[in-house]
């Protein structure tokens, strides 16, 4: 082992607490949807993880089918955590889920008892853990009984291999139905994931939003920076090396229309006033009213971590600047 954290990793990060629970989250979290599979440099990707960790990113979030292949990203980040992190195990949140497809068959799919509960045993397996901190269910089924995945989650607790539950792409009915029977379950139920951003307002639409605010659950945004659309990577056109070119999987070249091309350029202008960088902004913009407890960020190098960071430090928005930012991205 040949990684130690630096002393100061605690300094500059601030902590929110989820919802009404004892949690706390750091205002940035990492995910590893991207970056950590096995197309991606695994030297990259301890660089990735010690960076975070080194400026108090305590949040690493995985699920069951992260990488390329499958599993892929859980077995690096558990290979990074024997051979560099063990002994920080109690300083870090570790978060997977399951709920979309995995394997072969009818039983690696959706939100039944046997897939929740067989691919939380597979996680910690390729992961090296007794136990992760959230585990979450990955989005609504609509066939299998919301009762029944709930008591999966429940069981997941109660058997020591999870402890807390989260829910991730429920809109705000069904995350109410949802919190009422792990109320009566008596699961500490403390967190919902959802994409959130300038460009991707649904969960102020689906009622998920203020529903989290009533419940008094955190919300962890996931895709802030609209898979880079809100940088400043497409301002001059698609670089060769961009995720447009080398993946193709998230981000369309046809969602770069002039349209949006010109709502990202008004937008850039707007952090540039403020003496930031356009994503700096949007991870501003999302944390703007305490109601969203932490900011999933992704990163494919060590220095996009710590220009996020910045974000830490920058000013609050005008009811002005609020007032454009929505006046852009919502028009049309």
């Amino acid at each position: 082992m040949n990684y130690t954290a630096d002393a100061k990793r605690y300094d500059t990060m601030a902590y929110h607490r989820c919802g009404n629970s004892g949690l706390k989250l750091p205002e940035l979290s990492l995910g590893l949807w991207h970056n950590f599979g096995d197309t991606a440099v695994y030297e990259n990707m301890k660089q990735l993880v010690f960076t975070a960790f080194d400026n108090g990113i305590t949040h690493f979030d995985l699920a069951n089918n992260y990488g390329p292949a499958y599993g892929s990203a859980e077995k690096n980040f558990g290979k990074i955590l024997r051979e560099e992190l063990g002994g920080y195990r109690d300083e870090l949140l570790i978060s997977t889920k399951a709920g979309y497809d995995m394997w072969e068959g009818p039983y690696g799919n959706w939100g039944s008892r046997k897939y929740l509960i067989a691919s939380l045993d597979q996680s910690l397996k390729r992961m090296g853990l007794d136990y992760v901190d959230i585990y979450y269910h990955h989005r609504m089924d609509p066939e299998t009984p919301l009762e029944e995945t709930m008591g999966a989650l429940d069981q997941a607790v109660k058997s020591g291999k999870a402890l807390y539950v989260g829910l991730s792409n429920y809109d705000g009915p069904t995350m109410e139905k949802a919190c009422r029977i792990l109320e009566e379950l008596k699961c500490p139920f403390v967190i919902n994931q959802n994409s959130y951003n300038i460009f991707n307002r649904t969960i102020e639409t689906n009622g998920l939003k203020d529903m989290a605010a009533r419940e008094r659950k955190g919300i962890i945004s996931f895709s802030p920076l609209a898979q880079g659309m809100l940088t400043d990577r497409y301002l001059n056109g698609i670089p060769e090396d961009s995720r447009i070119r080398t993946d193709g999987r998230f981000l369309k070249e046809g969602s770069l229309t002039e349209e949006k091309l010109s709502q990202i350029s008004a937008l850039n202008d707007i952090a540039a006033q403020r003496g930031e960088k356009l994503s700096q902004m949007a991870l501003k913009w999302i944390l703007r009213d305490g109601v969203v407890t932490s900011v999933l960020i992704g990163a494919s190098k060590p220095q996009q971590i710590l220009d996020n960071l910045k974000v830490l430090q920058s000013a609050p928005f005008t009811e002005e600047e609020l007032k454009r930012i929505d006046e852009i991205s919502l028009q049309g």
